[in-house]
């Protein structure tokens, strides 16, 4: 039989279906060169884990992909200057700091949120939840207003809908540029005043981190921010959705989970396999790469296939099905560089907020479930999800028994 077409990541019927498409490619079309992206498309486990992990690869990408938008962040860096930059915004996301300091801000906002809807026995987790937990602690732990969320909030829109335009829409990538503006206006003079009068806050912490006499500049700490505030809060918002439908479609892993809270990190890493929040990631090779199906050109991007890697049935037993209790996920490495999935990117680069998205996600599943008996979707069926570049149920309409009024 002639192998079946390449499939189009820009197609109605991949947005529709992405699964069907990933089998394909990785039986018959392992690399693809994408015409409309200008990238080569990638789905093989091992082929996505080289990409991230050797140093031929490069994120010069984010050069055209990211910095129009956020400015130069620290994806963009390497060598000395990378880890310098990830040594100044680490410790904040890990340890002492994020248990002391911010757990209790993400407790607080995670149990608001939940109050605001417990009693009334139905919810769209999406709307009423998911979207708000994620930015609204971020706005807290940098210290800034409460009344400035509904702007983050705008800002988070426009910048994701800038970075996930692979289609090239001109006024998403309009807007985008336009937000950036507003971003800068809004943060530089609150960096600047923080320099002056430091707090207990997270802004405050990045204005006076040093390392060997390097402090990050106001336009870093400013693009670390806009980077935080779309990397931190979309990949928690639609892993909230993509956990709690995966769990309520499978209600003995949501009895398990329920009966054992310290078995949220496992459902989370299985999600993070299963139905990753994030669905691509680009590199570009320094020098010509041979790939599984051909070689990709020094230079060119890679669209690595998240989605399609973490299925891959040559890295994976059963890999289209649900199972938090899986033995072939590294549980022990889930959250660190050295993690088996690879929804989190891999080396280097490896998310520098996976502990700060796992608390979130432990305190939020663990709140919910608390607040939440008898879980069921409201229709009957789980909800579908939207989404190419991310994805995730763009609603999640859940009815339950509160616990508490």
């Amino acid at each position: 039989m002639p192998a079946a077409p390449a499939p189009d990541i820009l197609s109605a019927e991949f947005a529709a279906d992405p699964y069907r498409a990933y089998r394909t490619m990785r039986d018959e079309h392992p690399l693809i060169w994408h015409e409309p992206t200008q990238s080569y498309v990638i789905s093989r486990y091992a082929d996505v884990v080289r990409a991230f992990k050797d140093p031929v690869f490069t994120s010069r990408n984010y050069d055209w992909q990211l910095e129009p938008v956020h400015g130069r962040t620290i994806l963009q860096m390497d060598g000395r200057e990378h880890s310098t930059h990830r040594n100044l915004v680490a410790p904040a996301f890990r340890g002492r700091d994020l248990a002391e300091k911010f757990a209790p801000v993400i407790e607080h906002n995670s149990r608001e949120l939940i109050d605001a809807f417990v009693g009334d026995g139905e919810v769209d987790l999406v709307g009423q939840y998911a979207t708000r937990f994620p930015i609204n602690v971020i706005v807290d732990m940098l210290g800034l207003p409460k009344s400035d969320h509904e702007h983050f909030h705008r800002w988070y829109t426009s910048i994701m809908g800038f970075l996930s335009n692979l289609a090239g829409d001109e006024q998403v990538t309009a807007d985008g540029i336009r937000t950036r503006g507003e971003f800068e206006e809004y943060l530089i003079p609150v960096i600047r005043e923080r320099r002056e009068h430091p707090g207990d806050d997270l802004l405050s912490t990045l204005c006076s981190a040093e390392i060997d006499g390097v402090r990050m500049s106001d336009e870093e700490i400013k693009a670390f921010c806009s980077l935080l505030l779309t990397a931190g809060g979309e990949t928690t918002d639609k892993a909230i959705a993509s956990v709690m439908t995966n769990l309520v479609q499978h209600p003995d892993q949501l009895q398990a989970v329920r009966e054992d809270h310290g078995l949220i990190a496992a459902a989370f890493a299985e999600t993070l396999r299963h139905s990753p929040p994030v669905h691509m990631i680009m590199r570009q090779p320094a020098e010509d790469v041979e790939l599984s199906g051909g070689v990709v050109e020094a230079g060119k991007t890679v669209t690595c296939l998240i989605g399609a890697a973490n299925r891959d049935p040559q890295q994976y037993a059963d890999p289209d099905a649900f199972d938090l209790h899986r033995p072939d996920l590294d549980l022990g490495r889930a959250y660190t560089a050295g993690a088996n999935h690879t929804a989190f990117a891999l080396g280097r680069h490896f998310c520098v907020g996976a502990m700060l998205a796992r608390t979130e996600l432990e305190t939020g599943i663990g709140q919910l479930l608390d607040a939440m008996d008898d879980i069921r979707f409201t229709d009957g069926t789980p909800p579908p999800e939207h989404g190419v570049f991310t994805r995730a149920p763009a609603e999640l309409r859940l009815t339950f028994t509160p616990t508490r009024s």
